[in-house]
């Protein structure tokens, strides 16, 4: 939509103004037109022509001599450079007084006609989009994108107010996930202005809402349930297929590589992926050995990046292919390193026992220099085999402008070789005392660094356990049914709507739906509950789950990977390769840290050679080389992944889903946790116990108007008004006119006559008298009860008192995490003295009630003003505003496709002890990662100094750079030990459950 400032001259009243407004709105492609004594601002679809014409034919003027702001989309600004020759093009012209330029638009005040404007900017070889009529105005587009990395309702709010600031989108929705823009941008033009706040963002063609909402979070908070007496946020009813809505999630896949052993690899395999155009995202994890990658790249392009940059990537198509490559690779790789380990540590050990022995390693005659000729040819051998990997990674690295751990090794052991040769050949040309060699050193480092990074793949191994049980869950094969015939099939042969047989012990294949029979369900190891699930003919199943007893027949439904486990296992897969603040911090360092640790080698041989003692060209060998083998940034580079993928997936051992790395972070600084009422602190199953009647009507009257009203509603309170009068075998009436009141109730027709259903407040807005009921209400609300008015006619009909019971563990749960010392506030819609009674039952002293369900966000606000971090525990999509502008989202559910999209932690078993778990593993985590990344740090802070020879005037020793070798390896594998330490990790106060059982046994 194009908007035009144009300054006016003779227009000296505002009838005058008014005569301009009225003509001009009625040209064609206006939309809107404000006017004063001073200017026109009119908005639309024409042309500035006819704008002009029609304020001249008035006898009024346009004053271009004044000069007036012009707002024009631009397309073909590709960087900074294109930015500025436009301004640089503008600022030098004489009729232009101010630019503004970005590469998608330009405001400008200027003199120029808006035609001379965009004649200039096609001058410079770019564009300004047009629509047919020939005005500046490209027609505005809805566009719909995928969103990652936006982790809280500070992301969302720092993108809105990025859309807000840009003329040229009219309107927007942003969430966590997706951003639904209106505008004349294009696709790439929005999305650089996401991507340039340090989100990512991927077309989403899957969502285009017709209209969008102004405030669409809470919008579709109020749309998930019809509110009733009190604005009870009520867990949404799980949505049928067709109702369900789409998920918005980039497209991501994974790639296996190889080549990579250090901080500074990882972050040169993400530099050439994300210099692939059409990524968006890209971490790497170099604990995993892995790649996740977010846009719509071609799989063979990004996998030609990683070659170009030195290392190796292949494309992970499954689970369970990645993870059988992924074990057969670990396992080879172990193989080669103990076997190159034992072969340089054979050839090392005899030189070094010679050498403490009293042998001399100088060369003092010919015999000497033959000698040891023949070892330096042997060590040439050991170096050009077992420690080829080195040399041929450091060359690559080398040939790509970058140094990586791989060069400092082959740095160190080679100046070490290369010296040592040098004395044999030609030692008449050094002086007696620097006629030493460093064979050994040399073969020891090699086979001590070797041996660290074979027992370091074997700890790798073990990381990934969580996700190998998950995967263990899902069986490999399926009984069909075809024409009453069954047979036994490949997982992969099963197809959505195949009938399929289960027969006792088995475990369930896909996600469907039971057709025939019924038995109890072993769902512990998914979802953590204890007790077997019951079920029957229409409900549904989880594939890894398993059949106790009896025999069903099931319809598939969600088969691969659009099963709950598997998307679970997606979610953890992908949560495992993500990264939290402290790691970018890792990374941040190491891109700088080993061409800092050659520099400073470098000044190290430079001090010794000009200002130490004789020998100085040793000492120089020594520290130069100890310094480049000691500062490797292995464990550096180790540090926060290892932590993050133990922790993740140990967390889904215990039904904690975590969305990402820097989720696990916020949650471990948590102070505070909101919790929604009904669903997460109760049952979420309210019913009806009480019935008060009124003016004459009966119980039986009064509920069977009450539900007729209700019918075909999923709302908790509904459904228990109904539930009531199907008990007593009520008939139900039509209802016409149907309308919710949120915060309020709800209000109809039913059998000619006008129903009020709900608060005080509702009867109040329609002068209807409830005094009769006022003691009743405030009695059975101190119990508890949610107090339900019912006026038929606009005259009190009669009381209903609806109870949701807290959960069996709600009260338990709630200890927990008081003990953790954690501030718990319940935050409810319902009315203060049955709010107050609840929290009472449940042990909580803070109570914020009477919330309407788009005012919780507010709440959580406030409480975040208060310098508080906030975690909100709601059941999903109808506490949205909430979970989204707290710190942490933590979504109650039963593994839902809503509840798994809809926060940044998700608990698969519906229980407040989950809330508990969640919170501490975070914190175990986070501990994990900083003591890691403080052992790492001191190591690299202390080990260089003393590799410089710092200590060498106190002691008159210097390291050997065979001990710094051993060091180095040992830190690595250090790092990866005490990140699995997390796999034994047991959060306290957590009641024992089946599954946990089972692991006690294995």
């Amino acid at each position: 939509m194009a908007e035009l400032t144009l300054p006016l001259k003779k227009v000296r009243c505002m009838n005058c103004a008014g005569k301009i407004k009225t003509a001009l709105t009625e040209l064609p492609g206006v939309e809107s037109v404000d006017v004063d004594t001073q200017q026109a601002l009119v908005r639309g679809s024409m042309k500035e022509a006819d704008v002009v014409e029609a304020i001249t034919q008035l006898g009024y003027e346009v004053d271009y001599d004044t000069g007036r702001e012009i707002v024009l989309p631009l397309a073909g600004l590709s960087c900074g450079k294109c930015v500025s020759k436009v301004k640089t093009a503008l600022d030098a012209h004489p009729q232009v007084s101010n630019a503004d330029v970005t590469k998608t638009s330009l405001k400008a005040t200027t003199r120029l006609a808006e035609n001379e404007l965009i004649a200039l900017i096609e001058s410079l070889g770019y564009q300004v989009p047009r629509s047919e009529n020939g005005s500046s105005d490209a027609a505005p587009a809805t566009l719909s994108l995928a969103l990652s990395g936006l982790s809280c309702g500070k992301c969302v709010a720092k993108v809105e107010k990025a859309l807000a600031e840009q003329p040229e989108i009219s309107q927007f929705s942003v969430t966590k996930t997706l951003a639904t823009v209106t505008t004349t941008l294009d696709t790439p033009a929005v999305i650089s202005l996401i991507t340039a706040l340090g989100y990512q963002a991927v077309p989403d063609d899957s969502v285009l809402p017709a209209v969008i909402p102004q405030n669409p979070v809470a919008d579709a908070a109020k749309a998930a349930a019809p509110e009733h007496s009190q604005p009870v946020t009520a867990p949404m009813a799980q949505p049928s297929e067709q109702q369900k809505p789409p998920t918005a999630q980039p497209t991501a896949q994974q790639y296996m590589l190889s080549g990579m052993t250090c901080a500074s690899c990882v972050a040169s395999v993400e530099k050439a992926i994300l210099s692939v155009p059409g990524v968006t995202q890209a971490s790497v994890n170099l604990a995993e050995r892995t790649a996740q990658v977010t846009g719509s790249a071609d799989s063979e392009q990004i996998i030609e990046a990683v070659t170009q940059a030195g290392y190796g990537a292949e494309l992970s198509e499954d689970e369970a292919t990645r993870r059988q490559r992924q074990q057969a690779q670990n396992e080879q790789l172990y193989r080669t390193h103990l076997r190159n380990a034992f072969l340089a540590l054979a050839v090392g050990i005899p030189m070094m026992g010679w050498g403490l022995l009293g042998g001399s390693m100088m060369i003092a005659s010919a015999s000497e220099q033959l000698a040891w000729g023949a070892i330096g040819l042997l060590t040439l051998a050991l170096l050009v085999t077992t420690g080829r990997h080195f040399y041929v990674n450091a060359w690559k690295a080398f040939r790509h402008h970058r140094a990586t751990m791989d060069t400092l090794v082959a740095l160190g052991t080679g100046a070490a070789w290369l010296y040592s040769m040098f004395v044999v050949l030609v030692p008449d040309l050094l002086p007696d005392q620097a006629r030493h060699v460093y064979f050994e050193a040399s073969a020891m480092i090699l086979g001590l660094i070797t041996l660290g990074h074979a027992l370091e793949a074997r700890a790798r191994s073990r990381t990934s356990k969580a996700l190998e049980q998950l995967m263990d869950l899902q069986p490999q094969t399926a009984v069909i049914v075809e024409q009453g015939e069954e047979r036994e099939v490949p997982l992969a042969q099963v197809q959505q709507g195949m009938l399929l047989r289960l027969y006792p012990g088995a475990r369930i294949p896909v996600d469907g739906t039971i057709t025939q029979g019924e038995s109890y369900i072993d769902e512990s190891m998914l979802t953590g509950e204890p007790l077997p699930a019951h079920k029957r003919e229409g409900d549904t199943l989880h594939a890894g789950t398993i059949n106790q007893n009896g025999t069903l027949l099931f319809r598939a439904e969600k088969i691969g990977r659009d099963t709950m486990l598997a998307r679970i296992i997606d979610l953890v897969r992908q949560a495992q390769s993500s990264k939290p603040a402290l790691a970018r911090l890792a990374d941040t360092i190491s891109s700088i840290f080993v061409p800092s640790v050659m520099i400073i080698a470098v000044i190290t041989a430079m001090v010794w050679y000009y200002f130490g003692p004789e020998p100085s060209s040793i000492y120089m060998l020594v520290t130069a080389t100890t310094v480049l083998i000691i500062a490797c940034p292995c464990a550096l580079g180790l540090a926060t992944p290892m932590s993050v993928t133990v922790g993740v997936g140990r967390a889904a051992e215990y039904g904690v889903l975590i969305r990402n790395a820097e989720a696990l972070q916020m949650a471990a600084e948590v102070d505070t946790v909101v919790l929604d009422k009904t669903g997460t602190l109760t049952e979420g199953k309210p019913q009806l116990v009480e019935c008060l009647t009124f003016n004459g009507y009966t119980r039986e009257t009064l509920l069977s108007l009450a539900a007729s009203l209700e019918q075909g509603s999923e709302h908790p309170l509904a459904k228990a008004i109904l539930d009531a009068a199907k008990a007593d075998s009520l008939p139900l009436q039509p209802h016409g006119h149907f309308a919710a009141k949120p915060g309020f109730g709800v209000e109809g027709d039913v059998a000619g006559q006008n129903l009020l259903l709900g608060n005080q407040k509702l009867l109040q807005q329609h002068q209807v008298d409830f005094v009769a009921g006022i003691n009743d209400a405030e009695r059975i609300s101190q119990q508890g009860i949610t107090p339900i008015f019912v006026a038929v006619g606009n005259q009190l009909a009669g009381l209903l008192g609806i109870s949701d019971p807290l959960r069996h563990d709600s009260v338990e749960a709630i200890k927990r995490l008081q003990a953790m010392g954690l501030e718990v506030i319940m935050l409810t819609g319902d009315i203060k003295s049955t709010a107050q009674a609840i929290a009472a039952q449940a042990g909580i002293t803070t109570v914020i009630a009477g919330v309407l369900p788009d005012g919780k966000s507010s709440q959580i606000q406030a409480l975040q003003a208060e310098g508080k971090k906030v975690a909100m525990v709601g059941d999903g999509i109808n506490d949205a505003p909430a979970l989204a502008q707290s710190e942490v989202g933590i979504a109650m559910g039963s593994g839902s496709d809503v509840a798994i999209e809809s926060a940044q932690l998700t608990l698969v078993r519906h229980s407040l002890h989950g809330v508990a778990d969640a919170l501490q593993l975070s914190r175990a985590t986070l501990k994990n990662m900083k003591q890691n990344l403080f052992g790492a740090f001191i190591y690299n802070t202390l080990g260089i100094p003393v590799a410089a020879g710092i200590l060498f005037p106190f002691t008159g020793a210097l390291l050997s750079p065979v001990i710094a070798g051993a060091a180095m390896a040992l830190s690595s594998i250090t790092v990866v030990s005490n990140a699995n330490r997390l796999r034994l990790f047991t959060p306290d106060g957590r009641p024992r459950t089946t599954s946990d059982n089972k692991e006690q046994h294995k």
